[in-house]
């Protein structure tokens, strides 16, 4: 099998991005940016994946779907919806997080995470340094951010940092982020990412590209 082949495999077998598995129709506007930014910080935790996605679907359907309406939100609030979609372990602790991240963005950026961007002006690093000065926000956090928004803010790509090399490892892919950039369509590269990063996580997915491969499912 080819290398674009097994990425054409993996992004049918295993390439949603977690935008979209959280129901985020991710584009360049200020609520599903920062409905993203959310999902990146809960995502970041020792946690499975799929609790963090869930939390996240809680989160926007309690309403906290923007920086004011977080910020506004009570502490109680926040933690009801952590443990609602089974955020229990981090609850309080994310809770003040989020209150504060959002209380931040306003102060900062109008609650507009597109503010972040406009402050780097296509510097990556930059962009990323930004993101890690939200509470929660971690390296891990910006990464997952970033990995998730090159399909919309294009200086942002390709962004396919260690943890999705990885996962091309385990795949047999090229270890290296143009390489893999170029096997995929560019606004398919998010949901590469994802299934890379799926790869990275867990090796029954490598199993399952190479069955679905030899199958031609």
């Amino acid at each position: 099998m080819s290398d674009k082949e097994t990425a054409r495999t993996l992004l049918r077998t295993h390439g949603q991005t977690f935008a979209e598995e959280a129901g985020i129709r991710l584009k360049d506007t200020p609520q599903p940016l920062y409905r993203l930014l959310v999902l990146a910080l809960l995502l970041s935790a020792r946690i499975r994946a799929s609790v963090a996605v869930e939390t996240a679907r809680a989160l926007a359907g309690a309403g906290m779907k923007d920086a004011r309406r977080m910020a506004s939100a009570t502490w109680q609030e926040r933690v009801d919806a952590l443990g609602e979609g089974g955020y229990r372990r981090y609850d309080e602790r994310t809770a003040t997080q989020l209150g504060d991240g959002a209380e931040l963005l306003l102060e900062r950026y109008g609650g507009d995470v597109r503010g972040m961007r406009k402050e780097a002006d296509g510097d990556v690093d930059r962009l990323r340094e930004l993101l890690t000065e939200i509470p929660g926000i971690g390296p891990t956090g910006a990464d997952i951010f970033l990995r998730e928004v090159q399909g919309i803010w294009p200086e942002v790509h390709p962004y396919l940092d260690a943890k999705t090399l990885q996962g091309a490892e385990r795949l047999g892919l090229p270890a290296d982020p143009r390489s893999l950039a170029r096997l995929v369509k560019r606004e398919e590269t998010p949901a590469l990412a994802a299934g890379l990063i799926r790869a990275a996580l867990d090796k029954a997915v490598a199993e399952d590209v190479r069955e679905a491969a030899g199958s031609g499912s």
